[in-house]
C-alpha cells in the first residue's frame, strides 16, 4: 500500500477530511459515496462506491447484444471507469478511466446526438472523431455513469438513439429496485 505521508486527526463527531490533493487524484468529488472496508492487519480502507460496479457483467452483456444488433462500438461507464465495452474500441477502451471532457455529459443530465462529425476525448490519451449518441444513467437523481454509441464513418439514426434509449432506461430501473 502507497503512503502518501498526510496525518490528519478525527474530530469530535469521527469525522476526517481526506486531503485536497488525494480527493483530485482519485476523483472523488462531494457527494459521491465511498465504501469503508477493514483488513485482517486492522487497516481501514476507503473504496469508491460505483452502483454500477455491481452489475458490470449485465453492462458487458447488454454491450456485447448492442454491438451485435447495430454493429457500432458501444461504451458503458460509471463516473470515472469504462465499465464496458464492445466493437472496435474493445481492447484500447476496457477499463480505463474516462476524461474530464466525457465527465461533463455526467453532469448534463440528457441524452446528447453530437450528429455532426465530431471529435470526443472519451480517455485521456486519445481523441475519436465521428458520430456520438450518449446517454447519462440516473439513479434516485444521481448521474452514476453514462452509455455511449459510436460509429466512426456513419451517422447515427433514431433506432441508435431508442435502442441507447430502452438500455439506459433498464438500468435506471434496475438499480432502482
Amino acid at each position: 500500500m502507497k503512503s502518501t505521508g498526510v496525518i490528519r486527526r478525527i474530530d469530535e463527531l469521527g469525522r476526517i477530511v481526506i486531503p485536497k490533493e488525494i480527493r483530485k487524484t482519485l476523483r472523488i468529488h462531494d457527494g459521491d459515496s465511498l465504501e469503508i472496508f477493514t483488513d485482517d492487519r486492522e487497516n481501514i480502507i476507503l473504496s469508491k462506491f460505483s452502483s454500477l460496479g455491481k452489475i458490470s457483467d449485465y453492462a458487458i452483456n447488454f454491450s456485447k447484444t448492442i454491438y451485435k444488433f447495430l454493429k457500432k462500438d458501444v461504451i458503458i461507464t460509471d463516473t470515472d471507469r469504462i465499465i464496458a465495452v464492445d466493437g472496435n474500441l474493445k481492447k484500447k477502451y476496457d477499463n480505463k478511466e474516462i476524461s474530464s471532457e466525457l465527465s461533463k455529459y455526467l453532469k448534463t443530465r440528457e441524452l446528447t446526438n453530437l450528429d455532426e462529425l465530431t471529435n470526443l476525448k472519451i480517455i485521456n490519451d486519445e481523441v475519436l472523431e465521428g458520430y456520438f449518441i450518449i446517454s447519462p444513467i440516473i439513479v434516485e437523481s444521481d448521474t452514476i455513469g453514462l452509455i455511449i454509441i459510436y460509429s466512426k464513418d456513419d451517422k447515427l439514426m433514431e433506432m441508435d438513439s431508442k435502442i441507447i434509449q430502452f438500455v439506459t432506461s433498464f438500468f435506471t430501473k434496475y438499480l432502482e429496485d
